[in-house]
């Protein structure tokens, strides 16, 4: 049997390759699972982009400088089990290579999943590490899959940024400026924030993407990029930015007086990534959901915090799959060519911002 991989150049990231490579026999304890269909959106395109920043290129190591691979949310069954505790045909989603399968080391193992123990993941964040298994999760519901892994980890950030500006009583502000507001991230946390009484959300786009922004409902308002004078320049603002455009972040941190709190959340503009020194205003900070998760865990406990989440995810992906006028509307590509096709395509920020990327290298 053998595996095919896209790898990406890890300091250009529109060129990419087809890889080819026999698998290897298990060692004791290890599960062999076949990758059958996982999500490519610009949440992708940030771990990219953030590669060596944030370590995601180091999830699945390619053993060669200078080549990686983007981690991505989907689907898996387990097609060769040498651990006692895992069976072979067992379904579970998580955090896979985009390849067609993948070898993980179960350890720490419950009914709900376990944790992947390969060495070089030892340092890495524990929320990636984890593999749920399909029959208990409460997140899982069969016959959509497709949803589930375009919109889920995107929406648990969503929640948790949402969370995070109420847990800090939104820095004082009561307009929310969101960029990239077409982003499956930027509409979720919309639509948290739309739920929290005296705020503005106020959606920031391309003129290319408005009236899909403006039909989705949960933005107040929604201007282009050129339009920000649209807002008055002593609003308390806090500012939200999942373009990662320093440019934009510029003339917002210039503009506004009053801004309260700035943080990035990803780099959909890959080409106008910049730093954020030397800026007006209060410091650009990265926000990392892992952490905010942390404190919840504490102050509530895991129960509790998956609660809320189900709950709130429950309502999102209801309204966001709405047969009668959907947010999102799956698309299937199968093949390696097909996904190599579809990566270009979402690196470059093409397509209806309506249709969602399912993705099968199988």
């Amino acid at each position: 049997m053998s595996t095919t991989t896209l790898q990406v150049r890890k300091d250009k990231l529109t060129e990419t390759r087809l890889v080819t490579t026999e698998d290897a026999a298990l060692a004791p304890g290890q599960v062999r699972v076949r990758v059958e269909h996982f999500a490519l959106t610009s949440n992708n395109i940030t771990y990219a982009a953030f590669g060596d920043a944030m370590s995601y290129w180091q999830f699945w190591p390619t053993g060669e400088d200078g080549w990686g691979i983007v981690p991505v949310w989907g689907f898996a069954t387990v097609t060769q089990s040498l651990h006692p505790g895992v069976a072979v045909g067992e379904r579970l989603y998580g955090y896979w290579p985009m390849a067609s399968s993948a070898v993980l080391q179960p350890e720490r193992l419950t009914e709900a999943g376990f944790t992947d123990a390969a060495p070089h993941r030892a340092g890495l964040h524990a929320v990636y590490n984890q593999l749920l298994r399909c029959n208990r999760d409460p997140f899982y519901t069969p016959g959509t899959e497709g949803p589930q892994a375009l919109l889920r980890p995107l929406f648990v950030t969503s929640w948790l940024i949402d969370d995070f500006m109420a847990d800090n009583d939104f820095f004082g502000a009561n307009v929310m400026l969101l960029s990239s507001a077409s982003s499956k991230t930027a509409y979720g946390t919309a639509f948290q924030l739309a739920q929290r009484p005296g705020i503005e959300v106020i959606g920031l786009t391309s003129p290319a993407n408005q009236a899909f922004c403006e039909s989705l409902g949960c933005y107040s308002r929604v201007l282009t990029y050129d339009q920000l004078d649209q807002v008055a320049a002593d609003a308390a603002c806090v500012y939200v930015d999942f373009a990662g455009n320093a440019g934009l972040r510029q003339q917002i941190h210039t503009r506004f007086g009053q801004l309260k709190y700035s943080c990035s959340i990803g780099g959909t503009h890959v080409e106008q990534l910049g730093g954020a020194k030397d800026l007006p205003g209060p410091r650009a900070t990265l926000f990392f959901a892992p952490a905010q998760i942390k404190k919840r865990n504490a102050d509530w406990g895991a129960a509790e915090l998956g609660k809320r989440l189900v709950q709130a995810w429950q309502a999102f992906s209801g309204r966001a799959t709405d047969a009668a006028a959907p947010w999102l509307v799956v698309q299937q590509h199968q093949g390696p060519q097909a996904v190599q096709a579809a990566y270009a395509q979402v690196l470059a920020g093409r397509g209806d911002p309506r249709t969602g990327h399912m993705l099968s290298l199988g």
